[in-house]
């Protein structure tokens, strides 16, 4: 694809895309942690949570699809919000290899204290919501792009 752009202009840090959402990723991560940290939570944690919140009882595998973490990834987060009673884990009795993953009550109820989180966000990021859900749909079609040309 040809550019009106130098190579060097190209090469700069500030017109790479990867990093406009690197940090940004990473600012988003920083905003979030005092707010989790007062539910005890982890920003992969969080993740994990939201899914189970939107749908509660899904396989370990389903969820890290759902995710785009890996076991080995997705396991330790799985066992620590165990650990915390915030959800358990039960073997499949009809599959031993499958793991499905189901809220505790203290787990659920966690999702009413969270519900602040997001509107916390929206307003430190000073954008208006329909910019941030424009902003969000064009982010997952890129990423569904990238996973299509991977």
């Amino acid at each position: 694809m040809p550019s009106a752009l130098s190579t060097d202009e190209l090469l700069k840090l500030d017109n790479q895309l990867c990093f406009a959402i690197y940090s940004a990723s990473l600012a988003m991560t920083k905003l979030y942690k005092p707010l989790l940290d007062g539910l005890g939570l982890t920003y992969p944690q969080y993740l994990v949570m939201l899914a189970l919140w939107e749908g509660d009882g899904l396989m370990v595998s389903a969820l890290g699809e759902r995710l785009s973490l890996d076991s080995g990834t997705l396991t330790p987060l799985l066992k620590r919000l165990e650990a915390a009673g915030l959800v358990r884990r039960l073997r499949d009795a009809a599959d031993e290899r499958r793991v499905l993953v189901m809220l505790t009550p203290q787990g659920r109820r966690l999702k009413a204290r969270a519900a602040h989180v997001p509107g916390c966000l929206v307003a430190s990021s000073q954008c208006a919501v329909d910019e941030i859900a424009s902003l969000t749909r064009q982010l997952r079609t890129l990423r569904d792009r990238l996973k299509q040309a991977a």
